[in-house]
């Protein structure tokens, strides 16, 4: 690897800890480089044009957002939170088994763990918080790591992400988030109850099963969204970008003709704020894409590779390193950007060691996905302490025991690769 390179990596840590978005820290790294080696600018702009527009897949990424943005705006999240309440409130630490259990749901239809904290926790942070049931630092804890199972489950963007980068199929992929999130969920519940019983936690007053039928019913519209997009997906009707359409429009017609909850007012400003957050992705990718040629031209995946080999790393002890780097780097930087960036390079030392790609790419994004919950900057911290108005360290406080639980279920995941794998080759995976 050339000085140019490591003085255009240096400019990226540089240009970001001043405050520069990562994506425009990339992007004028990589054109930094191009001046450097004496070579045409424009080439930066030229992948990144290439890569944006010859990617088919991308325009899933706006379709999930504006989707999970209508379900927040909407009455759909109410209807869901009705039900979980009814189904698993009744349990000590009832409502924070109602935040797992809807963000269980929520997941099949956003996608983005910010989007479920924003939208479903802010909600049950609210519920739990009024006449002091639950410290609002325990209230936004649970809600940050709940909110981690949302891209997990399908349908998921950081897998969108990783299926650019890699070449991977979307389905396979989501399929094989399923078990993995659910895993999870139930790992977040068996600690909550345990928080519960040590706190003593209330319980809440059970709702009498001859309503829940009717909460059931009202509640069905908004459960439905993830069975269309399975069955779409995994029946041959739709490819997983028209899934994402599928559920954009049927998103916001349950909000606005079924519920009546939307405006087409405020249908606007929702578009506008999908537009907002699809346009920041946006310049991440760009950016990636430009550092990514660079990245290329410099042959690193090719030099961490050999210089991997020469170890004799064994294909768990590759996965541990990976882990551990991960979890390390998802402390201080974005999701997006380690799946965008990071991962490229040991890709191609995960096929030389017959990782399975599916398995690899469900263990990077659970391991991103960690990484937003992370002490000192994951972005769901600062979430969750914004609505509860806690401080952020009484938050770590509490958040500190289910990060050690996730970290658990990312060694079932990373062990035992058929928990990933089962569910893909049930619908045809040979790998």
């Amino acid at each position: 690897m050339s000085w140019e390179f490591g003085a255009t990596v240096a400019m990226i840590i540089a240009t970001a800890l001043v405050g520069l978005p990562i994506g425009h820290a990339m992007l004028a790294s990589s054109v930094f480089y191009l001046l450097l080696q004496g070579q045409d600018m424009s080439i930066a702009f030229e992948q990144m044009l290439t890569g944006l527009y010859g990617s088919y897949v991308l325009l899933a990424i706006p379709l999930f957002i504006f989707a999970a943005d209508l379900m927040n705006v909407g009455s759909l999240s109410d209807k869901l939170l009705d039900f979980c309440r009814a189904l698993v409130g009744r349990f000590r630490g009832g409502l924070g088994h109602v935040n797992v259990v809807s963000s269980l749901i929520f997941s099949g239809m956003s996608g983005s763990a910010i989007a479920d904290a924003v939208g479903m926790g802010r909600i049950i942070i609210n519920l739990m918080t009024k006449d002091g049931k639950y410290p609002g630092s325990y209230a936004g804890a649970i809600t940050a790591a709940s909110a981690i199972i949302g891209p997990i489950i399908p349908p998921s963007i950081p897998m969108v992400l990783f299926a650019l980068v890699s070449d991977t199929s979307i389905g396979f992929l989501f399929l094989g988030g399923v078990a993995p999130g659910l895993i999870l969920g139930v790992l977040l519940m068996a600690m909550n109850s345990w928080q519960a019983r040590i706190h003593d936690y209330p319980v809440e007053e059970p709702v009498p099963m001859r309503e829940l039928p009717g909460i059931t019913l009202r509640a069905v519209p908004a459960l439905l969204m993830p069975v269309i997009l399975l069955v779409g997906i995994y029946g041959g009707v739709t490819t997983p970008t028209e899934a994402a359409a599928l559920a954009a429009l049927y998103a916001f017609v349950v909000s606005t003709v079924f519920y009546r909850s939307v405006s087409l007012r405020k249908a606007y400003e929702t578009v506008r704020q999908s537009a907002k957050s699809t346009a920041g992705v946006g310049f991440l990718i760009a950016g990636a894409l430009a550092f990514n040629y660079v990245v290329t031209i410099e042959q690193v995946p090719n030099v961490i590779r050999d210089f991997l080999g020469d170890t004799e790393l064994t294909r768990i002890t590759f996965l541990l390193m990976v882990n551990a780097l991960l979890l390390v780097l998802g402390c201080l930087l974005e999701a997006n950007a380690i799946l965008l960036v990071i991962v490229p390079i040991f890709l191609p030392t995960a096929v030389a060691l017959g990782v399975d790609p599916v398995h690899f790419g469900v263990i990077v994004v659970v391991n991103t996905m960690i990484g937003l919950a992370t002490p000192p900057y994951g972005l769901l911290l600062f979430v969750v302490s914004s609505i509860t108005r806690s401080p952020i360290r009484e938050t770590i406080r509490h958040l500190l025991p289910f990060l050690a639980i996730m970290i658990v279920g990312l060694g079932l995941i990373t062990f035992l690769e058929d928990l990933v794998l089962w569910l893909p080759r049930l619908y045809g995976y040979k790998g």
